[in-house]
């Protein structure tokens, strides 16, 4: 007897979907590698090669009106908040050039030992306090806004603050197919936020990453003041929410496989390989959207000029053409060099080494003081997003070394 399968539909703002995408991404990748969703307006593409020249092919696919499908983060004016990732060239490699120069690979670098300094601040009493915790609440949720508030030159006592805007900025209720106004008022508030830190920096700079960005200059080109503020806003949105999501992604699946994990604690050194194979298993930035600027043939189809691409990353992340069984979670895979997780071509994320050097302390720190330890299924709360995968809450018990 064959099993029926329904009708293949992809929806991302379907929240229950976002418990398990993998079974309607193999579906696309197989039966529509072009996939047309017209009641929301959009189109997608699921294969790895796909995605990749997608990626690559920044001319005919534009990031100008955003990379999100919410209606309001959609247009001409979508660069306001998203900052350079939703610019073409030659305006998106003026200011990326410009940024680069003041959120370089050094600078990060300085920063290693101030994250590890920040996760110890959060994890340590975590385990001393009890034989459980909620990891978002108490580690992954707080260091990567923390992480960039220092950089940034945030004073500590407004961090508490700025992490609740940001939650609030990306969250969505179920159902909503739209920015919510709850989301629309503390994108205001960080934008004001930011304005006064701007300005105060001109007055008076500092050793941080605000003043910098204000003293980049490349033959006399600067970032104006309304371009520093929005790659500040840009890095809590793309930086705070999909990290966090990251840091809860590995320890729920280094859960799920404790096997797996049971390497780590037998190798440090494998630290950073639980972290690629994360960012490939199961990714935070899900999905990234494109405008194609002319008619484009896919697989036998033909996507208009004008209208909205998806690229599913989670999707080309485990295309079996590129990584062998690419359902499995397997730490030690050889098979990584196709990762899609964070872009490819001129868009590159900026950020990617940041990513990685925090999701690597913390874990490593985690990993070097918890012998074994399990997820609380029935306290799991997954975020509302239509791109970004994570969760808001993930219960754990821990056995300490």
């Amino acid at each position: 007897m064959t099993a029926v399968v329904g009708p293949l539909v992809f929806d991302p703002y379907d929240y229950g979907f976002h418990e398990d995408p993998y079974p309607v991404y193999r579906r696309l990748r197989e039966e529509a590698p072009l996939y047309h969703n017209p009641d929301l307006g959009f189109w997608a593409l699921s294969r790895h090669p796909d995605v990749v020249g997608a990626f690559r092919d920044s001319v005919r696919l534009s990031s100008a009106n955003g990379v999100s499908l919410d209606p309001a983060a959609w247009g001409r004016h979508a660069h306001r908040t998203m900052s350079f990732l939703a610019m073409d060239d030659p305006r998106h490699l003026r200011m990326r050039r410009l940024v680069f120069k003041g959120f370089t690979p050094k600078r990060v670098a300085q920063m290693e030992d101030r994250i590890r300094e920040l996760t110890l601040s959060y994890l340590e009493p975590a385990l001393s306090g009890a034989v459980g915790f909620d990891w978002i609440d108490e580690v992954a949720g707080k260091l990567p806004m923390d992480v960039i508030s220092e950089l940034m030159g945030v004073p500590v006592v407004d961090r508490g603050e700025i992490r609740r805007l940001a939650d609030l900025v990306v969250h969505r209720e179920d159902g909503v197919l739209d920015i919510p106004m709850a989301a629309v008022e503390a994108s205001i508030e960080l934008l004001g936020y930011y304005t006064e830190m701007v300005a105060e920096r001109r007055r008076a700079p500092r050793e941080d990453l605000t003043s910098a960005l204000l003293d980049a200059e490349i033959d006399g080109d600067r970032l104006t003041d309304a371009e520093v503020i929005g790659f500040l806003f840009l890095m809590v949105v793309a930086g705070n929410e999909t990290t966090t999501k990251l840091l809860g992604n590995a320890l729920y699946w280094g859960a799920r496989y404790p096997g797996q994990y049971a390497k780590v604690v037998a190798d440090s050194g494998l630290v950073s390989d639980w972290v690629e194979e994360t960012l490939r298993y199961d990714t935070s930035s899900q999905m990234i959207a494109r405008t194609a600027t002319e008619d484009l043939a896919y697989h036998g189809g033909v996507v208009p000029a004008g209208a909205k691409v998806l690229l599913l990353i989670g999707s080309a992340n485990r295309d079996p053409a590129v990584f062998e069984d690419g359902d499995s979670f397997r730490i030690d895979r050889a098979d990584r060099s196709g990762l899609v997780s964070f872009g490819a071509g001129v868009h590159f994320c900026l950020g990617a080494h940041l990513a990685r050097v925090e999701a690597t302390v913390a874990l490593t720190e985690f990993a070097s003081r918890v012998r074994s330890y399990d997820v609380l299924e029935s306290g799991i709360a997954r975020v509302h997003s239509s791109n970004v995968r994570g969760f808001a809450h993930l219960p754990i018990t821990v056995e300490t070394r």
